[in-house]
């Protein structure tokens, strides 16, 4: 089988890469044209292949080394790296990691433009500030309708007097008239307490 070159390995777009990896207490490496992680136990050294071609990101933990060799063919590949834990960053969770990446595919400067169009619009970032928490209350509403685990301990949004809550909140919310407004909104919503449950 020829070698693979780094164009070859980027045909596969970001949004269709499957792995995202994290190693710890290791040495990640180049050798013979791949990226290998080297593991070290007391009897053996095992050598693994990371298939880089169709991974996102790698994330080095603690106790984790990689060579210049072997991040240069990560570069290569589009792979991002990040460090976590032993004085890196934190990183504890990340989701949708492809629109992080600035070689992902199909970003044309439009689009995050019409995107985020809203921010720069005080009504606009209002409108979209009240659309949020109105789903957001939709979806209380519906998820304690319907679970029975979520009832037994009080949470019903068919009880009349959740309800009558939740619907005075859905009013105030429609008449916000700035964002600060509905962050109040929010905690006095958290904070309600109708009797028999309070509102999280």
């Amino acid at each position: 089988m020829d070698d693979l070159s780094a164009s070859d390995l980027k045909a596969i777009l970001h949004s269709k890469r499957a792995n995202i990896y994290y190693l710890q207490y290791c040495r990640v490496m180049q050798k013979d044209g791949r990226v290998l992680y080297l593991a070290e136990d007391d009897k053996q050294n095992s050598y693994y292949n990371i298939p880089i071609a169709n991974t996102t990101c790698l994330l080095l933990g603690t106790g984790t080394s990689i060579t210049q060799a072997a991040m240069r063919m990560l570069a290569q590949a589009g792979v991002l790296v990040g460090f976590s834990g032993g004085g890196g960053t934190p990183l504890l969770m990340a989701s949708e990691i492809e629109w992080l990446s600035p070689q992902s595919e199909y970003r044309p400067t439009e689009y995050v433009q019409a995107w985020l169009s809203f921010w720069f619009d005080e009504q606009k970032r209002l409108a979209a500030a009240k659309e949020l928490q109105q789903a957001r209350l939709g979806f209380l509403q519906k998820t304690w309708a319907k679970d029975k685990d979520l009832k037994l301990e009080g949470f019903d949004s068919t009880n009349l007097a959740i309800a009558q809550l939740l619907e005075s909140f859905v009013l105030q919310i429609d008449k916000a008239d700035r964002v600060g407004k509905l962050l109040q909104l929010e905690a006095e919503l958290v904070l309600s307490d109708n009797g028999s449950a309070s509102i999280h």
